[in-house]
């Protein structure tokens, strides 16, 4: 057997450069599959290295299933060595328009992102994250065995209920349980409040998951529509007495997608109605950080026996680092607890003292300070430029992540969309959000990936293109 010749070069490690060498043997049928390899002497005296590099370099290939080896007899190429290719992957995925949407918001490709729902890379803190891995890593408190807390790391419930309280809400450290991201949480907590057949309460338009979600659920929906000046409180009440909501499910700051916020007017008189024809109420704030001079939340207005509040760190922080929380009465704390318990829900405890870490010193708030001042200037130029093209806003920006606009007469923003994503370029057009064939005219923009040059260029065309 000829073992391949490397010219080691500096700037990647020997290890690697024999891994890479090998693989290209294999691949290229210089060494044949099932066939056995050199003697670890011979192979040390072919490359001059040590046995300890040769040795790591083996156990990579190994690893990659490249190799194996065989007390005694040494080492072998794998007799198979690549998966079995198949002529065309196969995509079980929903094809429609709006799911494919739905997929490219979040997707990893380059697509070009106005339509998205979280922040750009580069409008994050991916060095202080890293900084702070580094320094878990090193830290006594990282346990790399067994399970967390089944409610949460300790510190960084307690540093939540600091958090909590400087917003106006004061609630004991068993009221709030630590989840993977909100969309599972909200989740369990519709397990632990619905019954098929329930009646549920929501905005329109509203999050696209949370239809999705409530359909699982097997239970009826009921809307109504969400403006600039809130809810229609008579059309609420006319909505209670009619349909009997169990439930409302909602984002009382920055609501996506209009980017709306209940004023404390507004939410004393839905309160008000909500308890007296027995309505609990979620509250959805995970883009509630966003606001630069948030209003009361409406778990601080009425408390926890009324309204259940779930927030999270993945459009502040970053979308990937999805670390959520829930703050609600001590027995539906309880009970969630023991679902994360039985459905195998625990939550992973290195995430959670990244973003406790974040919290306690100071990182987040300043990052939180950073992103508010850079959204407020984008979404200012974002908001002239649109009407400038002949959108209408629903009403004047004044922060957060969306603006929701009505698009120039005659266009329809399904068609758009369709379009756009044959060009790279991933809208959210209003049919995302809800049923009502008037969101055919409407579209959400996220301020800062549009507040771009690249991407105003590419709907300006594509308004051009369409008109």
């Amino acid at each position: 057997m000829q073992l391949p010749t490397i010219s080691f070069q500096p700037g990647t490690s020997r290890v690697q450069q024999i891994v890479d060498a090998l693989n290209q043997a294999i691949d290229q049928g210089q060494l044949s599959l099932g066939s056995k390899l050199p003697s670890a002497r011979v192979m040390t005296e072919h490359w001059g290295v040590s046995k300890f590099t040769l040795i790591e370099a083996l156990d990579r290939l190994r690893g990659q299933d490249r190799i194996t080896s065989s007390q005694g007899l040494g080492y072998f190429v794998a007799s198979k060595t690549t998966p079995a290719a198949r002529g065309t992957s196969l995509d079980l995925l929903p094809q429609d328009l709006h799911s494919v949407l739905r997929r490219s918001l979040t997707g990893a490709s380059g697509a070009l992102r106005p339509g998205s729902g979280h922040l750009p890379e580069n409008w994050l803190e991916p060095s202080a994250i890293r900084a702070n891995v580094r320094q878990l890593s090193r830290s006594p408190a990282l346990r790399l065995t067994g399970y967390g807390d089944p409610a949460g790391y300790l510190p960084l419930r307690q540093a939540l209920q600091q958090k909590l309280f400087a917003q106006g809400l004061d609630v004991g450290i068993e009221q709030i349980i630590t989840t993977a991201n909100t969309v599972l949480a909200l989740d369990m907590l519709l397990r632990l409040r619905l019954r098929p057949g329930d009646t549920v309460l929501l905005d329109t338009p509203c999050y696209f998951n949370f239809h999705a979600n409530l359909a699982l659920h097997g239970v009826n929906v009921v809307t109504l529509e969400r403006t600039a000046q809130g809810l229609d409180l008579h059309a609420l009440e006319s909505l209670f007495i009619q349909h009997r909501p169990v439930l409302y499910l909602t984002t009382g700051l920055l609501h996506n997608p209009t980017g709306h916020s209940f004023t404390p007017g507004q939410a004393y008189g839905l309160l008000e109605l909500a308890k007296r024809y027995g309505c609990a109420i979620i509250e959805d704030d995970l883009y509630g950080d966003l606001h630069p001079d948030p209003p009361p939340r409406m778990v601080a207005l009425a408390g926890t026996e009324q309204v259940t509040y779930l927030s999270g760190f993945s459009k502040t922080l970053s979308a990937n680092l999805r670390v959520s929380f829930v703050v609600a009465t001590p027995q539906i704390a309880a009970e969630l607890t023991q679902m994360k318990l039985m459905c195998g829900g625990i939550t992973s405890e290195m995430l959670e003292q990244i973003v406790c870490s974040m919290l306690n010193d100071g990182t987040y708030h300043k990052h939180r300070k950073r992103v508010v001042q850079g959204l407020q200037a984008s979404g200012a130029r974002v908001a002239g430029w649109l009407m400038k093209l002949g959108f209408t806003l629903s009403a004047p920006y004044t922060g957060g992540m969306f603006i929701w606009a009505r698009l120039p007469a005659g266009l329809d923003a399904e068609t758009l969309a369709q379009q756009g994503l044959a060009c790279g370029l991933v809208l959210a057009p209003g049919i995302l959000f809800g049923f009502d064939p008037e969101l055919r005219n409407y579209m959400r923009f996220n301020v800062a990936h549009t507040d771009t040059p690249e991407i105003l260029s590419a709907i300006e065309a594509l308004l051009t293109h369409a008109a």
